[in-house]
């Protein structure tokens, strides 16, 4: 693919390359929920669990350069000339960007990339969803960070699909196109995917919605083109941001809430295995202790809460309230910058190279404190090794000398923190519809 400048060479491709695991068998149960003291007997629930993608193309070096590009990209912050400048010497030396002659920046073949071990840097999970009559199974990423149920399909054009199952239209009985309806999501790096909508069966672990929202995309960012498995994305947070015009649509979430037994889901990611998302029912044996359960300011459309403050290292909690995001199409942990540098001055030889790596790093051979974010009554851990995130200087930690943090701080100007994957991976947590609360628990890890 040929890009006019650099800025936008490497900007398309921070986007793309992400750790998948995608998700196996479901399984429905029915549960005795001692928290809401109901029985969940009359309604859907639903498991998914997840298992390593084998076919993930992507590159260690360089993953958390890419991973805080892409952050700042998904919630439209600026991405530094420093850091752009730096991610473009990671793509030449990978052999991933190059110089066509004529002055223009390319991107290599995805297929020519280097295959990392998901495992290491587990960054997004793939859950398995039926779309259609017949139902057509595509692989979504689920994010409860935006609220669009988008596609491949039979409408993309051929030079944007590149390994992805698309959605056949045509093949679907029950496919209804909305006349008047578009949709379009545009990210910090300048690039956008769009297309029309349509109403159809959607199936997720036996639980089916008769007229949902699909997006078609009738065109896709290079940003999604590159992921060959990651065939769209099914939004979880609220149908308050979802993009189609002139009528907002609905999550599958939202449409599918009232045929749960619970109106709710819990997420229970895992470091270096497969976890799941419960829909429907909560798990009591996937967390320990007591739920603490956080209003949730759903108005900017997202799972907001607030967090009071923090501990590092177990010492006394600093009072730092800060408002702040739970969402699982975020890799990294992105804190307020004084919080962010309240941590890595408890980590020796950590600084923050803004202008090279991106964020702060810091000797892989350092120890990493534990970091606590205090929510409501709760008291969430992170281990200080999950936030060793990615080698700096090497493919693996055995062979570097530099780490890169998955604790950074947010964007300038943004008022929200993010908590991504390393928070996520953390804690169980239970996203409930009907009282507007987020839950978080400690869990075994």
């Amino acid at each position: 693919m040929k890009v006019t400048n650099t800025a936008a060479a490497i900007a398309a491709y921070v986007l793309c390359c992400r750790d998948l695991v995608s998700a196996g068998p479901v399984q429905k149960r029915g549960v005795l929920d001692p928290l809401f003291e109901i029985t969940t007997l009359g309604g859907m629930t639903f498991k998914i669990s997840q298992v390593p993608n084998k076919k993930f193309y992507g590159q260690r070096k360089g993953r958390g350069s890419m991973a805080i590009a892409r952050a700042y990209s998904k919630y439209g912050a600026a991405i530094s000339d420093d850091l752009l400048s730096t991610i473009e010497e990671i793509l030449k030396e990978l052999g991933l960007l190059g110089n066509d002659g004529a002055g223009n920046n390319t991107t290599a073949d995805p297929q020519g990339e280097v295959a990392a071990v998901p495992q290491m840097f587990d960054s997004e999970y793939l859950c398995p969803v039926e779309i259609g009559t017949p139902p057509q199974t595509l692989n979504l990423d689920f994010d409860t960070g935006s609220s669009d149920l988008w596609v491949f399909s039979s409408e993309t054009p051929s030079i944007q699909v590149m390994g992805q199952d698309a959605w056949d239209i045509e093949q679907s009985s029950t496919a209804k196109l909305q006349t008047g309806e578009s949709w379009a999501i545009s990210y910090g790096d300048g690039s956008s995917s769009s297309g029309n909508v349509y109403l159809d069966k959607v199936s997720v672990g036996g639980v089916t919605v008769q007229n949902q929202a699909v997006e078609s995309a009738s065109n896709v960012s290079v940003s999604f083109t590159q992921r060959p498995d990651t065939d769209g994305l099914l939004g979880l947070a609220f149908g308050s941001i979802n993009t189609v015009k002139p009528t907002q649509q609905k999550t599958f979430f939202e449409n599918a809430v009232s045929d749960l037994a619970s109106p709710l889901f819990t997420a229970n990611l895992r470091k270096a295995e497969p976890g799941n998302y419960n829909f429907g029912f909560i798990d009591t044996t996937e967390f320990t202790g007591q739920i603490t359960f956080v209003p949730v300011n759903s108005s900017s459309g997202f799972w907001q809460f607030t967090s009071e403050g923090y501990s590092i290292a177990g010492s006394s909690a600093v009072s730092a309230p800060h408002e702040a995001i739970a969402d699982t199409g975020t890799t990294l942990l992105l804190l307020p910058q004084e919080i962010a540098d309240a941590y890595y001055s408890q980590v020796q030889g950590a600084v923050n190279d803004v202008s090279g790596a991106g964020g702060y790093v810091f000797p892989c051979s350092a120890s990493l404190p534990d970091y606590t974010a205090m929510i409501g009554s709760h008291q969430a851990v992170i281990p200080g090794d999950f936030i060793n995130f990615a080698p700096v200087d090497g493919d693996t930690f055995e062979d570097a000398t530099t780490c890169f943090g998955g604790i950074q701080a947010s964007p300038a100007n943004f008022p929200l923190a993010i908590y991504g994957d390393i928070f996520l991976k953390a804690q169980f947590v239970v996203f409930h519809g009907g009282n507007n609360e987020l839950g978080f628990a400690n869990k075994p890890l």
